[in-house]
């Protein structure tokens, strides 16, 4: 093995640690974050879609918020009893139910969407702009090569 393979062997390899190690405190800030909303993470991901896209079929949320189909039941139900969104029933195909934020729900995202973005921002805040910028344009190139490697 050449010291480049052997190179680019360990840069591969710590750079899946340091990725992952990074995500972790990111993610536990973030549900953080959204726990002193009094909501887990999966119903802040179904209302923050349904705010910014309108409302969506439920068979379709699942992968829009990276949720296994088996969970949206359920959250959907508990969204609904909290009174944040109800289904209303597809008036072209009966097998379909979009999932609609109420009134409620709606104004309850309009007063803590800005709260959670300034938390994103603050938590993100270890990067410049254009630091971003380019971690974004990485990590996409990064996820594309991997996902045709599949």
């Amino acid at each position: 093995m050449t010291v480049k393979d052997e190179r680019d062997r360990e840069s591969s390899l710590k750079l899946f640690v340091v990725m992952s190690r990074a995500m972790q405190t990111i993610q536990k800030r973030v549900e953080s974050n959204i726990k002193s909303f009094g909501m887990n993470l999966t119903e802040f991901a179904v209302l923050e879609l349904l705010y910014h896209k309108g409302e969506q079929p439920i068979q379709k949320i699942g992968q829009k918020v990276l949720l296994a189909s088996s969970s949206i039941t359920y959250v959907v139900d508990k969204l609904e009893k909290k009174g944040h969104l109800v289904r209303k029933p597809c008036p072209n195909d009966r097998r379909v139910i979009y999932a609609v934020l109420t009134e409620e729900g709606k104004k309850m995202m309009e007063k803590i969407f800005p709260k959670h973005q300034d938390a994103m921002i603050e938590i993100m805040g270890g990067l410049s702009t254009e630091e971003k910028e380019l971690t974004i344009e990485k990590l996409k190139k990064l996820g594309f090569y991997a996902k045709g490697n599949e």
